[in-house]
């Protein structure tokens, strides 16, 4: 049975497994955020493990820092001096100059609006002011002359701007197909003032939506806002730095960006237009501070042939990002750092199978869990389980420090671990399941300590036949075939049961063990399957409750009598313990099978039981039960050659426990009991006589006196019939 149900409960572990599994594939294809955030952490990890090297800076950042706000003055500066910035840029060869920075308002420090806002000039001066060129002209000027990109910020609403009719528009192929339902959406774009814009090489955003921790790690290279594309700061850079007109975007057949073509180079990006920076940590070196730039102290081979980047790390200016690798760093550093990354080949990228190795790692491991942790254990397979998870890691830092590749092992390890937990969980409860078969088949037969002692080590019940020393107790209801003439057949099984429940009750709770019932006996044993080293003395015990809890038995079944209107026989039982080697054990067939005992103890104890209403006494033991509980209240009865039996056996009477045993009452008794059975067997009747006469007086209220006289009848026929010298005091028990 225990085979049959530990197979079920494999089966239904491993259908539960398969359904956890397809759960978790079709988790994988959903790709909830919560997933998705554990998989950019697992990737952070990787980039604090391993940052980027700079071994060349393609890029540099002239920054409006602090120092440069103090001796320059306040942001926003004239863009006469914005347009100067250029000009030295310009001068010292840099490649292109991009600006972190949107210049979307007029500059009030232009002539015409000093003019308009100084109170107390004259028409004159007014009208010279009026008439000289107005500061975003100035740098518009500058900026024909140089390669300048400006930046945008991408707002959620609109913001338009007036004088926009001579911008030109961005130059974007599309390729294999449309990208905007795959690019970041935004409503609305910043832009810069139209003179500014008309003149600039290129217009890029710098901004864009964050990761839910607030951290910068992708960034999108191209942007859709109300269906028109925006590109990045950096692929405008890199645009007008190779010399190019226009930019692609190339699409997957099956749908997603492949990347962004700049000429013949293809900047690599994930499904959704956005580039995995490869972060470096933060790189003093790669600043220039505005100021000196202006004031000419700048090293020109530190611009010379690079592109530059225009930026502020002023706290104040609002500029300031956080990284894997830094909590605090200015947003134009991670331009600075996208812009390294495809220069210097090293960018990060995520290619589009690689949601398809995910998942094909989490159904290898996940079925690898399902074969292995029903066959093999949890022991044994969480080795397995660890190693699948290093190799799933360990491979997916290969593909990142060898190939920059990112592969997520947290989705396949999570999937390997969820189901480890839910099959070890499934095996844990077929255990439990075999220990509540363990409960059910012994709790009828065997105390609720002792079932529960078995049931957390089942190995304690051993299959198969063992020789063990045991007491044996047999419980018969005496004129039974009388009773039950008053009873139909339901009405004796509930009489049955009103007898048997509280006799088994009885010896379950002494830590017996039911053997069987035959009709109106009950058979019991103690010592197994559990040890019991006090079993002699827990079976005496049991004999003496059952006794007691006849009186009550009875009593009640004379109140149902009554009010029944029938007569009451009172029942009556004989209990019959002996002690010895005996053979227990799973005794019958592979078809059925009762755990048992097997012996010729077994059957003396049976012989005892029925030797206890000739004897006219309740309970009648052995005398190796007498031996192993020698404390009870025992008087000997007679030495016995009992039916099948060849040689003779002493027997007792069981009358109370250790505490009688030691009382005045009982002391006396025994003292002259044992006088009488010595005078009975050196046949000294005259003694005898006078020593049972004794014993009568003595022993009344301990309901022997059926006993006592068995005895007067055998004085009177020794008496009439001499048993002969050579008697041995031995008497042949001639039934059962």
């Amino acid at each position: 049975m225990l085979r049959r149900l530990r197979r079920a409960v494999l089966g239904r572990g491993r259908g539960l497994g398969l359904v956890l599994l397809a759960a978790l594939m079709a988790f994988g294809v959903w790709e909830p955020v919560p997933l998705q955030f554990l998989r950019i952490k697992t990737f952070d990890i990787y980039n604090q493990i391993k940052p980027r090297e700079v071994t060349e800076r393609p890029a540099m950042i002239v920054d409006i820092d602090e120092r440069s706000l103090a001796e320059i003055g306040q942001w926003p500066w004239p863009r006469t001096t914005v347009a100067r910035l250029v000009d030295r840029l310009t001068q010292m060869g840099a490649v292109v100059v991009g600006f972190d920075i949107v210049f979307s308002e007029p500059d009030r420090m232009s002539p015409g609006s000093i003019a308009g806002e100084l109170p107390g000039i004259d028409d004159g001066t007014r009208t010279v002011l009026e008439g000289l060129p107005d500061n975003d002209s100035v740098l518009a000027q500058m900026m024909s002359r140089s390669r300048v990109v400006l930046g945008q910020s991408l707002r959620s609403e609109a913001m338009p701007v007036i004088g926009r009719e001579n911008v030109p528009e961005h130059s974007i192929a599309e390729r294999g197909g449309d990208p905007r339902p795959w690019l970041e959406f935004h409503t609305g774009i910043v832009r810069n003032l139209a003179v500014l814009e008309e003149v600039a090489a290129g217009r890029g955003i710098f901004n864009s939506a964050l990761e839910l921790d607030g951290i910068s790690r992708r960034l999108p290279m191209m942007a859709n806002v109300n269906g028109t594309i925006e590109p990045a700061l950096s692929v405008e850079m890199l645009r007008v730095a190779t010399g190019n007109r226009s930019t692609a975007i190339r699409m997957f057949p099956a749908g997603g960006v492949e990347g962004i073509l700049v000429g013949k180079s293809l900047l690599k990006t994930d499904e959704r237009g956005r580039v995995w920076v490869y972060f470096s940590r933060h790189d003093p070196a790669k600043y220039i501070s505005a100021v000196d730039v202006l004031r000419g102290t700048v090293d020109p081979a530190k611009v010379a042939g690079r592109l530059i980047l225009v930026g502020t790390s002023a706290v104040g200016l609002l500029d300031i990002r956080s990284t894997p690798l830094d909590s605090v760093i200015p947003g134009v550093e991670v331009h600075a750092q996208i812009l390294e990354n495809v220069l210097g080949g090293t960018q990060l990228q995520r290619p589009q199978g690689a949601r398809l190795i995910e998942m094909l790692g989490a159904l290898a491991a996940g079925m690898l869990m399902v074969v292995l942790v029903p066959l093999a254990g949890a022991r044994l397979t969480v080795i397995i389980l660890a190693l699948a998870i290093g190799v799933m890691t360990g491979g997916s830092w290969w593909f990142f420090e060898t190939q920059r590749m990112l592969i997520d092992p947290v989705y396949p390890a999570l999937c390997s671990l969820l189901l480890y937990m839910m099959l070890t969980y499934s095996n844990y409860a077929r255990e439990e399941a075999e220990r509540r078969q363990v409960r059910d088949a012994f709790s009828r037969y065997m105390s609720p300590a002792l079932v529960e002692r078995l049931a957390q080590d089942p190995s304690q019940l051993r299959l198969g036949g063992e020789m063990r020393d045991m007491t044996l107790l047999f419980c018969d209801v005496r004129g039974f075939t009388t009773i039950s003439e008053q009873f139909d057949a339901q009405g004796l099984t509930r009489l049955i049961n009103r007898f048997l429940t509280p006799m088994t009750n009885v010896i379950l709770d002494r830590r017996g063990t039911i053997d069987k019932y035959m009709g109106d006996c009950i058979m019991a044993f103690w010592n197994a399957p559990l040890d019991d080293d006090d079993h002699a003395a827990n079976a005496c015990r049991s004999a003496l409750a059952m006794m007691e809890t006849m009186v009550k038995v009875n009593v009640d079944l004379e109140k149902e009598a009554i009010e029944e209107g029938r007569k009451h026989i009172p029942l009556k039982v004989g209990i019959g313990l002996n002690s010895g080697q005996v053979c227990v054990g799973n005794m019958g067939s592979d078809q059925r099978f009762d755990y048992s005992v097997l012996g010729d103890n077994v059957n003396l104890a049976s012989r005892l039981e029925g030797q206890s209403k000739p004897y006219g006494v309740s309970i009648v033991i052995g005398e190796n039960t007498y031996q192993r509980a020698p404390d009870f209240a025992v008087l000997e009865l007679d030495l016995i050659k009992v039916k099948g039996k060849t040689l003779p056996v002493r027997i007792f009477t069981l009358l109370g426990d250790e505490a009688f045993a030691t009382s005045p009452e009982f002391t006396a008794l025994r003292q002259v009991h044992d006088l009488m059975i010595a005078a009975y067997r050196a046949q000294d009747w005259d003694r005898m006589e006078e020593l049972l006469t004794e014993c009568r007086r003595l022993s009344d209220g301990m309901h022997i006196e059926g006993f006592y006289d068995l005895y007067a009848e055998r004085l009177a026929d020794y008496r009439a019939n001499p048993p002969g010298a050579d008697w041995d005091g031995v008497y042949v028990a001639t039934s059962k």
